[in-house]
């Protein structure tokens, strides 16, 4: 078969929640791509704050040109109550229709946490996620050696990058 391959690119960012925060944020866990990172503050945001998953739901809206972060996901967030960011994941996904998902690849700026160790976990959820196996998700993470605020420890900031083929 003929396939016309493409790519999509997103991105997201989020500051920290503050020490000043109401202890109910403050309680909240920080979550990237789907997984609960421990030891962390959590995400200033309306959802769960997950920046892999609103990263990856981006690169999925520049495939599909329907964007779902925005009306659509104030929409579930604030009106319908939903914050789970899979939930907007899964929603730009159905909006592939023939297209199919053949790598996924992110990039992590922050100074905290450490990423490294969750780097396993969050590939395998992500993976799980696209229905795509594991080995077709990439992710690093880099401190941008201190030159943005994600650098210096205020909050993440992630790019993704998609690459999908639909038939000719």
């Amino acid at each position: 078969m003929d396939y016309f391959y493409f790519q999509g690119i997103g991105q997201d960012s989020h500051r920290f929640l503050s020490d000043n925060s109401p202890n109910d944020a403050l309680s909240r866990p920080l979550i990237l791509g789907g997984t609960i990172i421990p030891s962390a503050p959590p995400m200033d945001a309306n959802s769960d704050g997950d920046v892999l998953f609103h990263a990856l739901t981006n690169a999925i809206s520049g495939v599909t040109g329907v964007n779902i972060l925005g009306d659509i996901a104030d929409q579930l967030c604030l009106e319908q109550g939903v914050t789970d960011s899979r939930v907007y994941l899964d929603r730009a996904l159905q909006d592939l229709d023939d297209i199919e998902l053949i790598h996924v690849s992110f990039s992590i700026e922050c100074l905290r946490p450490k990423l490294a160790p969750h780097i396993p976990a969050i590939k395998t959820s992500v993976a799980s996620a696209l229905k795509i196996a594991p080995s077709a998700v990439g992710v690093t993470a880099t401190t941008g050696e201190g030159l943005t605020g994600c650098g210096r420890g205020e909050g993440i900031a992630v790019l993704c990058t998609l690459s999908v083929r639909r038939p000719n």
